[in-house]
């Protein structure tokens, strides 16, 4: 494994060291998933929503088939993330009305997917049109008491998870890695729009694991101080930290507001302070990627440094433990279930909602 393998797959836990492990994914079942779309459907327009529960099946495949029942072009469908194969997934897709009706929808059943719903919508759904995901996971095999769980879950709960990018951004084994590595070595790009984006995605994911190990190791992941940008929850706004009062304090702890890290590009980051100094750091660490996502023309964005675990709660029998948390937009299931136990099961393991 390669030292930015590593640094993306292998970055430090906030909550001490992981429980023993635990089986994830014996059964597709065993990882459910459910968007939450953050507008309500219009229920008048050209298009239908669809609510459609999938199962071993990919986002890409299953729009493809709606858009051959439908007989439109792949194009002509929306949804607003990728989800896991070895899942059950629960996830809108938008298609045009056309010929077929809400019925027609609802009586599509087929061995990977089923439509449990059909409204009408004024627009075809876009990537990013969520407010979260709802996550059941079930993990077999656990074997720790309650109060080790216990103490697992309430800091959870009083801090969240780091918002690291989880394992699927960077391919399996690492291997869109690979190709950012190949593409900084030949200065030849991947082939291929699709390969390209997902490279420079996995390029940008790298540098933001490693801020965020940076204040994960300096303690300082889920506090502000002077210099911070401060990431609005469920909001891609910030907004920059002079001081720190109780006000501040008091909507840090509610999750209303968050520490933020770079997603790189062009020009400096508009932190100061300590913030700067560890953003800075990583830049020069990882000169050749920073230099080629510059070079690439993305600009300078944040991404807020931890996520909210929501609604968590835990179920016990026997060996087996079903967790349940909502986790916003773009944040990563793998970054929770890591801060309570390692696991074993496949890498691909939950959605990217972004």
């Amino acid at each position: 494994m390669s030292a930015w393998t590593r640094a993306a797959l292998q970055p430090p836990r906030a909550h001490g060291a992981p429980l023993p492990p635990a089986e994830l994914k014996a059964s597709p079942e065993d990882f459910h998933v459910e968007e939450r779309l953050s507008f309500e459907p219009s229920d008048a327009g050209p298009h239908w929503l669809l609510r459609v529960e999938k199962r071993t099946a990919n986002t890409r495949w299953v729009a493809a088939e709606i858009a051959r029942l439908a007989g439109v072009p792949a194009r002509d469908v929306g949804y607003a993330g990728l989800k896991d194969r070895h899942a059950v997934a629960v996830q809108w897709f938008s298609v045009p009305k056309l010929a077929m009706s809400a019925e027609s929808w609802t009586d599509v059943r087929t061995a990977e997917f089923k439509v449990l719903e059909a409204r009408a919508n004024l627009r075809k759904l876009k990537i990013g049109a969520l407010s979260g995901n709802r996550f059941r996971i079930r993990l077999r095999n656990a074997t720790w008491s309650r109060e080790q769980l216990d103490l697992k879950l309430d800091a959870l709960r009083a801090h969240g998870a780091p918002n690291y990018f989880g394992p699927q951004r960077f391919g399996r084994d690492g291997y869109n890695l690979e190709r950012v590595a190949a593409w900084v070595q030949s200065g030849v790009a991947p082939r291929g729009r699709t390969e390209r984006s997902f490279a420079l995605s996995a390029a940008r994911s790298l540098v933001f694991n490693a801020v965020l190990a940076r204040r994960v190791e300096a303690g300082d992941w889920s506090q502000l101080a002077p210099g911070d940008l401060a990431s609005l929850d469920g909001s891609g706004s910030h907004f920059a930290v002079t001081s720190v009062d109780d006000e501040l304090r008091r909507r840090l702890s509610v999750f209303d507001i968050h520490p933020s890290g770079p997603l790189w590009g062009r020009g400096d980051p508009a932190s100061q302070g300590q913030a700067l100094q560890h953003e800075l750091d990583v830049s020069r660490e990882f000169a050749p990627v920073a230099r080629l996502l510059a070079a690439e023309g993305l600009t300078q964005e944040r991404r807020a440094l931890r996520c909210a675990v929501r609604e968590l709660t835990a179920l016990r029998d026997a060996s087996t433990l079903t967790l349940s948390f909502s986790l916003g937009r773009g944040q990563f299931a793998t970054a929770v279930l890591r801060e309570i136990c390692e696991f074993e099961g496949v890498p691909e393991l939950d959605a990217d909602a972004s």
